[in-house]
């Protein structure tokens, strides 16, 4: 091998990994973006987060669609935590990116204002699917379930080990 020729080998693996390291960045924008989204009640910038024929599932009928998991910020009980004072707070997850698909494995929980004080109304493991598009990446589908000693919650943690 010639010397041009590892610089060239050495180049390519620098702007592979540089690459998976910006996508890494990208998604944890991403993901980081959705607490401020729904805590201002702006549903555009809720619903942007996902494709347009994205799911969200969080144990109830799910939704589909960026328009209507963007109005779910207009629903109740979600009205009424931001109107108490509330904070979706995402922990910082496991991702893994394979081409323009993706995947993170995390935490979700939401502190609600009572009477003075802070409480943790729901403490959830979330899967979520991304892809890139012309847009950057978007959230496919996030699925979320409560940890509250169900299986749900431990096997969708579980993933996390798959995420290697």
């Amino acid at each position: 091998m010639t010397q041009a020729s590892t610089i060239e080998a050495r180049l390519a693996s620098i702007e592979r990994r540089l690459g998976v390291a910006e996508d890494r960045l990208a998604i944890y924008d991403l993901i980081a973006r959705y607490g401020p989204a729904v805590d201002s009640r702006r549903a555009a910038a809720t619903g942007a987060l996902w494709t347009d024929d994205g799911t969200y599932d969080f144990g109830a009928t799910p939704l589909s669609g960026s328009a209507d998991i963007g109005a779910l910020v207009d629903r109740e009980p979600h009205v009424s935590y931001v109107e108490s004072g509330c904070a979706h707070v995402m922990s910082l997850p496991v991702v893994v990116v394979d081409g323009d698909h993706a995947r993170a494995t995390g935490y979700s929980r939401v502190y609600v204002h009572d009477e003075g004080r802070w409480i943790v109304l729901r403490a959830s493991a979330n899967h979520w699917s991304f892809v890139r598009s012309d847009k950057g990446w978007r959230v496919q589908s996030r699925v979320n379930r409560l940890l509250d000693g169900n299986r749900a919650g431990r096997d969708i943690l579980s993933l996390a080990d798959d995420e290697e």
